[in-house]
């Protein structure tokens, strides 16, 4: 039986590249998504068997719908598609239970290759992160504790790429005053009271891209 994928990606032609690539490698693409709460939709209707997710993607990151992606069960094992190979990211990654971490500069047979450790229940890691790691443990670097709620992160990446609190609260199925009420609180928790503190915050986290 071929393993089901689930690819998400906010680049079209990256995408559809990868998909003609992973039908050859003889995988079934069972959906395609181009943000992040998309790709959580989708992986709720067609239960995935690996879910490849671009880590930078709009209105939900990559890392976001892959952490309730998990807690959820909708897929064997989570994969994600990044440029960033900054020990942050690998570790907090990691932390969030990832099981897949894959630089895009790699050839795509080795995305291929990362799809099919995952779906067998293994671990993947692009060739010269084992390095990053061990850099970050020996120098005893650990991923910066988040204090944002799940919630609150989704409206801080909302914020951080322009919408205003009512975008956002369409985009959530909420409440403007839920919305606002949000927002005041991450401002409060992170010690910033200005959107372009939040911008340059969420840049930092790797929330949205420069």
């Amino acid at each position: 039986m071929k393993t089901r994928v689930l690819l998400a990606d906010d680049h079209p032609v990256l995408r559809h590249g990868l998909r003609s690539l992973l039908e050859r490698e003889g995988f079934a693409v069972v959906a395609e998504a181009s943000d992040g709460k998309e790709a959580l939709k989708l992986a709720r209707q067609h239960k995935p068997d690996v879910a490849v997710l671009d880590l930078s993607m709009p209105l939900l990151s990559g890392l976001e719908a892959a952490r309730t992606i998990q807690s959820e069960q909708l897929a064997r094992g989570v994969l994600l598609l990044t440029v960033h190979r900054e020990d942050h990211y690998v570790l907090e990654a990691l932390r969030a239970g990832i099981r897949g971490y894959v630089l895009k500069s790699q050839a795509p047979e080795d995305i291929a290759a990362a799809i099919r450790q995952v779906a067998g229940g293994g671990i993947y890691l692009s060739p010269g992160l084992s390095e990053v790691l061990l850099d970050a443990y020996v120098n005893r670097r650990e991923p910066v504790d988040d204090p944002l709620s799940p919630r609150e992160r989704q409206v801080l990446q909302l914020v951080a790429e322009g919408k205003t609190t009512k975008e956002v609260a369409v985009v959530l199925d909420i409440s403007v005053k839920t919305a606002d009420s949000h927002r005041s609180r991450l401002m409060k928790k992170l010690d910033i009271h200005e959107t372009a503190g939040l911008v340059r915050y969420a840049i930092r986290r790797g929330v949205v891209e420069p």
